[in-house]
């Protein structure tokens, strides 16, 4: 695992876009990532503030307190949601839809990525509630996954 998030590091370097790991800090570590992606569950926050991990730091939230909890401990950004119900993962909670996007958005003034559940379709109305958004299912499981993944490019553009 550590020998190919070494090689998409240097990948990621080259084109000049950051690179991170899911779940796995010893992994992002090991591999010199630019940052790790956490659950709330994944691993205790706050990190020391002298340590490789204050390069980027990423912490899933679902509804507005444990987006208020990742704001307070540190998270350079927060992947909110599901936003709409989702296959992806099992223990994604319940759908917060629209509406609870738009407070989190209003009140945590950190960068947000909608999560969960995003479509080619939902995908316009996420980019004009102010945030990101990282799809899956969307791209990964689909025939063509490259053809899905240029698609979702014009897409917010």
């Amino acid at each position: 695992m550590i020998r190919v998030a070494e090689k998409m590091q240097a990948l990621c370097k080259r084109a000049g876009v950051i690179f991170m790991i899911n779940d796995r800090v010893d992994v992002a570590m090991a591999s010199h990532a630019d940052g790790v992606h956490l659950g709330q569950n994944d691993f205790p926050i706050p990190w020391p503030e002298n340590s490789w991990q204050r390069s980027h730091h990423r912490w899933s939230a679902g509804n507005m307190e444990e987006a208020r909890k990742c704001l307070l401990e540190g998270a350079d950004y927060i992947g909110f949601g599901p936003v709409y119900p989702t296959l992806s993962k099992e223990d994604a909670g319940p759908a917060g839809g629209l509406d609870l996007l738009k407070q989190v958005v209003e009140e945590i003034p950190l960068p947000i990525i909608a999560i969960g559940g995003i479509t080619r379709d939902n995908a316009p109305l996420l980019y004009r509630q102010g945030t990101w958004y990282c799809v899956i299912s969307a791209v990964c499981c689909q025939k063509d996954p490259w053809r899905q993944l240029n698609a979702f490019d014009v897409c917010w553009r």
